[in-house]
């Protein structure tokens, strides 16, 4: 069976492909971000941080709209990686490319090897599943091959952990576990037979969260992490920005001052601040209730009214301790 070539070759093959840089100014990352409503000190923040493909810490109140950020980064890269079907180790078999990660692309190059595949970037995932086993090497019982872990799949791409704070996996132990590969751009990984081997970690780790960054990693870990980059709560006019979006957006028909409506009753019921989240999950449900009584979507402010009392949390009257 043909693998791919040995470490010292594709580390080095890794390395080079990774080491483009984007080229990024406002209104590029305006491009890149156009179906997204984001002020232009958001994107002077995200500029330089994407622009050295480092890692990135993305905080914040939930519902922001961090995720939505973290999943269009891919979109400043036009360029395309090769990828190794597999690496062999010290005789054992290492799966890479996965066609649920890796889009592979068209190629005309008859000079490329065959072992290596051109795909476009990949952009990884992970949340409150990720626990200490999905960062090492699986061996599968039935085919003897190792498989890959995420951040090694990741490569010349984005890892983005969602929810950081939140997962299966301490925060401290996963920053223990790379506080080396963000420092140096390597990991390293173990066999079944115990023998440690180099592997690049040449990707964008970008962590999500809405929970205090000193909370969860010390001074030391976060002095890797090379940008931290606050998602602020939503201003009025942004709000209504991103409310007007998701009108023109689903061609829904909407009442005058709706926008400005549904800024008073989510404050009303209780919100502390605007969250960039509340037009399109209040459109939702305006559009669920809608269905359910066999009637044309309309944003009004009775729907919004009749949304809102869904939406948002209510201290049950008269409960008891």
């Amino acid at each position: 069976m043909e693998t791919g070539a040995g470490p010292a070759y594709w580390h080095a093959s890794f390395r080079d492909v990774a080491s483009a840089r984007p080229q990024l100014s406002r209104e590029s990352l305006r491009r890149a971000f156009h179906d997204l409503v984001l002020p232009d000190g958001l994107l002077d923040q995200l500029g330089p941080s994407l622009i050295g493909h480092q890692s990135l810490f993305l905080y914040g109140g939930t519902g922001n709209g961090k995720t939505s950020i973290a999943e269009r980064i891919l979109r400043i890269y036009h360029d395309t990686v090769v990828v190794p079907y597999a690496v062999e180790v010290d005789g054992h078999i290492i799966t890479l490319f996965d066609p649920v990660v890796h889009r592979q692309v068209p190629c005309t190059d008859d000079t490329l090897d065959p072992r290596w595949v051109v795909c476009e970037r990949p952009c990884i995932t992970v949340g409150g599943e990720l626990s200490a086993s999905m960062l090492e090497l699986r061996l599968d019982d039935s085919t003897r091959v190792f498989i890959s872990p995420c951040q090694m799949k990741a490569n010349n791409g984005i890892l983005i952990i969602d929810d950081f704070g939140r997962q299966m996996l301490s925060p401290r132990d996963l920053l223990n576990r790379w506080i080396v590969p963000l420092d140096r751009r390597v990991d390293y990984l173990t066999l079944a037979s115990g023998m440690k081997f180099q592997v690049p970690f040449e990707l964008m780790v970008v962590f999500s969260t809405n929970l205090d960054p000193h909370d969860l990693a010390d001074e030391a870990f976060l002095r890797r992490i090379q940008t931290k980059v606050l998602v602020e709560n939503v201003t009025a006019e942004v709000f209504d920005q991103i409310f007007q979006r998701v009108v023109e957006t689903h061609q829904v028909p909407c009442e005058p001052g709706c926008a400005e409506y549904l800024r008073e009753r989510s404050l009303a019921a209780g919100s502390k601040y605007l969250r960039a989240c509340y037009p399109l999950d209040i459109y939702r449900l305006v559009k669920a209730i809608s269905e359910y009584e066999g009637r044309p979507v309309w944003l009004t402010r009775s729907n919004i009214d009749r949304a809102v009392g869904l939406y948002f949390a209510r201290t049950a009257a008269g409960a008891s301790d």
